[in-house]
């Protein structure tokens, strides 16, 4: 495998995750158990079969935990965590140093879709909670819809809104061509958690 046929599409760093948030990933993820406070590091790189060698080589250098570790299509996806944040960092940094990469070169997040929905309507919120799998929605307050690409960055989205507004996360899904979010709130409080996501996602363009 030569350097040049390594993409990062996504280097997503989370310094520390949110109460809700690291409560919903954790009954996510099929790899080791998430908590509240820890640091977070997703990565999706094209080969996608290149996580597995990557992964073994981030855990024997570092304390790194695994929570996640899949290829889907073409693309691999790695989540990893710690109670350090330097921990997750230098796991990550040795991922990139292997594949000749650095931060850098990760693909820009595109805010696909950012929409509020005001009061929403029962059968909507009911429609809603049969999906989700975190706080249920109900009805009469704001929700706040939101679609980006690439997928995993949608997590940067969801802690950032949790961590700036009182909001409820409802659902978030980093997986797939589109990551998606749900939270909803008093419409005062979703427009704060929607600044703080977009804010976020804005950050990694520059």
């Amino acid at each position: 495998m030569t350097q040049s046929t390594f993409q990062l599409r996504s280097y997503a760093f989370i310094d520390s995750m949110q109460p809700q948030y690291a409560a919903f990933l954790g009954s996510e993820l099929d790899g080791d158990v998430v908590l509240s406070g820890m640091a977070e590091l997703w990565l999706e790189l094209a080969p996608g079969s290149e996580v597995y060698n990557l992964l073994d080589a981030a855990l024997k250098a570092t304390a790194v935990r695994p929570g996640l570790q899949m290829v889907e299509r073409e693309f691999g996806l790695l989540e990893l965590h710690s109670e350090s944040v330097d921990t997750v960092k230098d796991a990550g940094y040795s991922i990139l140093k292997a594949c000749g990469l650095n931060e850098d070169d990760r693909m820009k997040p595109t805010v696909v879709s950012s929409r509020i929905i005001h009061k929403v309507d029962p059968y909507q919120a009911q429609q809603i909670n049969k999906k989700s799998k975190g706080n249920l929605l109900l009805s009469g307050r704001s929700l706040l819809v939101m679609e980006v690409e690439p997928a995993a960055y949608i997590v940067q989205a969801a802690n950032e809104a949790e961590k700036a507004s009182d909001v409820s996360l409802i659902h978030f899904n980093p997986f797939g061509r589109f990551g998606r979010l749900f939270l909803s709130g008093s419409e005062s409080d979703i427009r704060v958690a929607q600044d703080a996501a977009l804010y976020a996602l804005e950050r990694h363009r520059a």
